[in-house]
């Protein structure tokens, strides 16, 4: 019968605008909350066809369907803190639940697009709620081994320990310096010139080259030839390395290395400019200048003068700060100046965002619906950059909530109505027989 099918339809649009409701409440209610993202609710009619040419219609009425737009990205809002994380663009934070570290099985995978991340008394990094952040862990030199992209099995919770101290060993040095063209020369006194440079051990000790320069004196004429001998400190002063030097005295190229014989030692790359050392703690590149380049090793005027020794590493330091990067590395830096990378924040992908389950705090988890995850280095692929001293904030429009309050409001009053007719229809029809 058609008016019971109308009080059937006043029922299910009662029903259907309770769901808007609650979908609005919830937005509205998490419009402070960082991270959150809006829920709607969509209405789909159902249709009863009747018999064709009856003059008779029966009303289906309305379902309401739900959705979280997880793909909506909120303003990114800055903060104080390098560790408060936000994705800017797609992709979403790997995190795990706190209760699963302590659990013997594999911890669930879950994602996030922001976070406030903390230490907790055993260095993890985890956010109030519990959600701790995902890594994977880099070598000692601060490289990232190759993890497989489709599975979780190579990320771990990344811990950092605010009282770890590390060195960075000394792997290539720039020796600059200038020979005096004079001790070169016929009558000159042939006194071997001195220079020590440190560097750093495997250990982060401070260990010394010692470099000496005896110059070839003629019996005639100048012979621009100097031998270089290297000692190690770390090796009781073992010779590492012994060379012929000889320098150019065209107009063109005067005072620069026209030659490098090798005595003892590492091989000397003339293209590069680099001798090939072995130190105490291993392979060590020294740069004294390609052939011709006025950069290294020269021979000018009557001064023996570093002009230019620098090198890398660094010995042992406190760590002092934590950040993150735009592409998902967080470095640690020392109060020695070294700045090394520990861990890599993949971001996580999937084909259909808004089909991820959402769950507590923020967080989402792969579905059936969602297709698999894909884990991309951040800014590679469809993924956007990750973005330290930030928050992602709420994707709720509170004026936009607050218009479709009010076009609800109607709505469930308008569905009232009816139901209060079909009620008064009913009740007339029971008086006819009175």
């Amino acid at each position: 019968m058609t008016i019971s099918s109308s009080l059937s339809a006043g029922v299910a649009g009662l029903s259907a605008n309770a769901t808007r409701l609650a979908t609005i409440s919830d937005n509205i209610a998490n419009s402070g909350t960082f991270g959150y993202k809006r829920a709607t609710a969509d209405f789909q009619s159902f249709v009863i066809n009747g018999i064709a040419g009856s003059g008779s219609y029966s009303a289906g009425g309305v379902r309401a369907t739900t959705n979280r737009l997880i793909d909506e990205r909120g303003p990114l809002v800055a903060t104080s803190h390098p560790l408060d994380i936000a994705v800017s663009g797609r992709g979403m934070l790997p995190v795990t639940t706190e209760v699963s570290l302590s659990s013997t099985g594999e911890e669930p995978m879950m994602m996030t697009t922001t976070g406030s991340f903390r230490t907790d008394a055993n260095g993890v990094l985890k956010t109030e709620s519990g959600l701790v952040l995902l890594g994977w862990p880099a070598d000692a030199d601060g490289a990232i081994p190759t993890f497989a992209r489709d599975t979780p099995g190579g990320l771990e919770p990344v811990v950092i320990n605010v009282n770890q101290t590390a060195g960075d060993p000394t792997t290539a040095l720039n020796l600059g310096v200038n020979l005096p063209a004079t001790e070169t020369e016929v009558g000159a006194s042939g006194d071997t010139l001195p220079l020590s440079v440190e560097y750093f051990g495997n250990l982060g000790t401070s260990e010394t080259l010692g470099i000496t320069f005896s110059p070839t004196v003629p019996a005639s004429g100048s012979s621009n030839e100097w031998t270089m001998r290297i000692t190690d400190s770390a090796l009781g002063g073992a010779t590492i390395g012994e060379y012929t030097l000889t320098f150019d005295d065209s107009r063109a190229n005067g005072g620069t290395l026209q030659s490098v014989a090798v005595v003892n030692g590492g091989a000397y790359d003339p293209a590069t400019g680099n001798l090939s050392l072995t130190v105490a703690g291993g392979p060590l590149e020294m740069a004294i200048g390609a052939l011709g380049d006025p950069n290294g090793l020269t021979q000018l005027s009557d001064n023996f003068a570093p002009t230019s020794i620098t090198k890398d590493g660094s010995p042992v330091g406190n760590l002092t700060s934590v950040e993150i990067d735009p592409n998902g590395y967080i470095n640690a830096t020392y109060d020695t100046g070294f700045t090394r990378t520990i861990y890599q924040v993949p971001l996580v992908d999937v084909a259909n965002p808004n089909a991820l389950v959402s769950l507590n705090n923020q967080a989402f988890q792969v579905s059936p619906n969602s297709g698999s995850f894909f884990l991309w280095d951040a800014g590679d692929g469809p993924t956007g950059e990750v973005s330290g001293f930030a928050r992602e904030g709420s994707t709720t429009d509170v004026a936009g909530e607050l218009t479709n309050l009010i076009q609800t409001q109607r709505a469930y009053s308008s569905n009232a109505k009816v139901i209060q007719t079909v009620d008064e229809m009913l009740q007339e029809t029971t008086n006819i027989k009175r």
